[in-house]
């Protein structure tokens, strides 16, 4: 971001975090959107979002950014990604964000089915809030990259997910590649619910997002950093090559930086102008038409 907008962007999280939970937030000329936090969309205390509506209402019912943080599967929250949701809202004023949590996986608790079942849930309470069936974008960084993907790919029976945006996302867990990330004998033990998993299926095979793809699969966008000791950027050229198989419409963009440095400028403007881009490009085709893979 510009380095001059600094300042005013931690106003605005200032504002956000501290004020009346029902609010107006002004994003520059005539863009302001109605901000209500933690809304609960389950009864776990986990399951909390952030709503953000546009004020004035577009005549047109409008897609929904679903946003997903990462941390691991075990860490992280929704605020990890306020500032970038408010940079989005700036360049999709007429867009619908929600920002949420999910339940956290621990030694007690595993994070599939548990993360996806939340998304679901989720949708279905903005379906209801907002009274229509709108199209959902999912975008999530590192472990949230990984659950857009897994949703989207395993999960969205009813092809309810327009696009994924994947950053930093796990693609397959199985990748020699992937296996040096620090916490991986906990995927291995937490990650999934072997209850769920048939047994000639392993369990980080069934976990790999790539496993699901198919030809009607939602088009996705991918963000790898060249020197990400978490998550190689290897993982994008796997994701890549299996989506091009499937004859999926997809892109895959690099930047030069670390796990946490595609939201460090330039790289976020990058983003979100390829994000725009992209979004354009498929419009409102329908899921079932089959786009030329890059």
């Amino acid at each position: 971001m510009k380095k001059s907008l600094i300042i005013f962007w931690g106003s605005v999280i200032f504002m956000l975090l501290y004020q009346c939970k029902d609010k107006t937030i002004h994003l520059g000329k005539e863009i302001s959107y109605t901000s209500q936090e933690d809304l609960h969309y389950g009864n776990d205390t986990e399951q909390v979002l952030d709503l953000y509506m546009p004020k004035n209402k577009p005549k047109e019912q409008q897609d929904v950014f679903l946003i997903i943080h990462g941390g691991g599967w075990r860490g992280g929250n929704k605020s990890q990604l306020t500032y970038f949701t408010l940079s989005l809202m700036q360049k999709f004023p007429n867009a619908i964000f929600a920002n949420m949590n999910y339940r956290l996986a621990s030694a007690s608790r595993f994070a599939l089915p548990n993360q996806t079942d939340d998304i679901h849930k989720a949708i279905l309470f903005l379906e209801k809030r907002l009274d229509y069936k709108p199209r959902f974008i999912l975008l999530g960084n590192s472990a949230g990259g990984h659950l857009s993907m897994f949703y989207a790919y395993h999960s969205d029976k009813k092809k309810k997910v327009k696009a994924v945006i994947n950053i930093v996302g796990p693609a397959d867990l199985s990748d020699a590649g992937f296996k040096n990330y620090d916490d991986y004998s906990f995927l291995e033990k937490h990650l999934i619910d072997p209850e769920t998993v048939q047994p000639d299926v392993s369990l980080m095979t069934f976990g790999s997002p790539i496993h699901w793809i198919r030809p009607t699969s939602a088009p996705t966008l991918s963000y790898y950093g060249t020197q990400d000791a978490v998550v190689p950027d290897s993982q994008g050229e796997i994701l890549d090559s299996v989506l091009k198989k499937n004859h999926v419409y997809h892109e895959l963009y690099k930047f030069d930086g670390d796990h946490v440095g595609w939201a460090k400028e330039p790289h976020d403007d990058f983003l979100i102008e390829k994000i725009a881009g992209f979004l354009k490009k498929i419009g409102p085709k329908k899921r079932s038409e089959n786009f030329k893979a890059l």
